[in-house]
C-alpha cells in the first residue's frame, strides 16, 4: 500500500461513453460479464501498484447544489454528471489507528461535507456506520444514513440504508431497510501477487430513473444470495476494470485522467462495459479522490470505498 512516484505514462485508450446511461441501467436483469484479461506476465520484479497515466492537476467537481443532504446522498447522480469528491482518513486520537474516521466532501472550492463513516468497535464482523453529520456517528442518532456490513472473512459486504430491520418492519415491508449494494472481493487462494478483483451488485433503475427497492426479509433473499444464485432480475452487475501491465514502470496501470496521483493497491475503477460508474484512488497518505456517476449514489460509492480499507487476508 506504499506509494511511489509515477515514472512514465502509457498511451490512454479512447473513451466510449454511452449517450444514454438510463437505458443501460434499466431494470430487467444485467447479464454482462466484464472479463478483461489480466496482462500480468512473469517479471523478475513485480509491483502491484495501480498508477494514473497522466500526472496533472485534479479537475474539480462541477458546481452541485442541493436542499436536503439526506436526499442528495441517497439519490443517483444526475445523468451526464460525474460527482467528484475527496475522501479523507483521520487516524488521530487514542483508538483511531485501529478505528479511523472517514469523511467525504465535494472536491471543489466549497468542499461541501457529504458523509462520515467509522467501523463499530464491538461487532463480530466489520460493520461501518455512515452518517450525514461528521460529529455524530451513533447507530441510534437521527443522522444515521446507512451502514456497511461484511462477512466473517471480509470478502463480501452489504450496504443498507437507514430504514428498519425486517424483524421490526411492517408486514408489507414498506418501511423495511433497503439493500443498496453488495460488494464481492475475489479470494486469492493461491496467494499470487496482483490486482484485486471485485464485483459490485446494485439495484436496477425503474421509471423516472428511480432505484428499484430491494427489501429482503432475510439474508437468504438479499443481493449476495441473488448474485450467488444468478437471480439478476432488476439488478446491475458491475466489475472493477482490469489494470494493464506496463513494462516501463514494471507495474499495473489504470488511466484516472489526473484524478489519482499516487500508486496504491486500493486504486480502482468500477465499470459497466466501457462506462466508468465509479473510481477511487490515492492522492496523499490519508487523502483519496472518489468520483461517481449515474446510477450510483454517494452512500453506495462511499461504502464501496470503505470496503477497500477493510482487511482482506484472503484477497491480497
Amino acid at each position: 500500500d506504499d506509494s511511489e512516484p509515477e515514472t512514465k505514462s502509457s498511451k490512454p485508450k479512447s473513451k466510449k461513453e454511452n449517450a444514454n446511461p438510463a437505458s443501460m441501467f434499466a431494470a430487467g436483469g444485467d447479464k454482462d460479464k466484464d472479463k478483461g484479461k489480466d496482462k500480468n506476465k512473469d517479471k523478475k520484479k513485480k509491483k502491484v501498484f495501480f498508477l494514473s497515466h497522466i500526472q496533472e492537476e485534479r479537475p474539480p467537481s462541477p458546481d452541485i447544489e442541493f436542499d436536503s443532504l439526506e436526499e442528495f446522498v441517497l439519490q443517483p447522480a444526475q445523468q451526464g454528471v460525474t460527482v467528484k469528491c475527496k475522501m479523507t482518513r483521520d487516524k488521530r486520537g487514542m483508538d483511531k489507528g485501529l478505528y479511523p474516521t472517514y469523511y467525504l466532501h465535494l472536491d471543489n472550492e466549497k468542499k461541501v461535507f457529504l458523509l462520515a463513516g467509522r467501523k463499530r468497535k464491538k461487532s463480530t464482523t466489520s460493520n461501518y456506520l455512515i452518517s450525514i453529520d461528521p460529529t455524530d456517528l451513533s447507530r441510534g442518532g437521527e443522522n444515521f444514513i446507512g451502514k456497511l456490513r461484511s462477512n466473517m472473512m471480509g470478502t463480501k459486504f452489504t450496504v443498507f440504508d437507514n430504514a428498519l430491520h425486517p424483524d421490526r418492519a411492517l408486514p408489507d415491508m414498506s418501511n423495511a431497510r433497503q439493500e443498496l449494494a453488495a460488494i464481492i472481493y475475489e479470494t486469492n487462494v493461491l496467494g499470487i501477487k496482483g490486482p484485486r478483483r471485485l464485483t459490485v451488485i446494485i439495484p436496477g433503475m425503474g421509471k423516472d430513473s428511480e432505484r428499484v427497492p430491494i427489501r429482503p426479509r432475510s439474508d437468504n433473499n438479499g443481493l449476495l444470495m441473488k448474485f450467488q444464485n444468478r437471480k439478476m432480475d432488476n439488478l446491475i452487475e458491475l466489475h472493477n476494470k482490469t489494470p494493464t501491465w506496463n513494462d516501463d514502470t514494471a507495474s499495473h496501470v489504470l488511466n484516472f485522467n489526473g484524478r489519482v496521483t499516487q500508486a496504491s493497491i486500493k486504486n480502482f475503477q468500477i465499470i459497466h462495459k466501457a462506462y466508468i460508474v465509479m473510481q477511487f484512488g490515492r492522492v496523499a497518505d490519508d487523502a483519496f479522490t472518489l468520483d461517481y456517476s449515474y446510477p450510483m449514489c454517494a452512500v453506495q460509492a462511499f461504502a464501496i470505498a470503505l470496503s477497500s480499507f477493510d482487511g482482506k487476508i484472503t484477497c491480497e
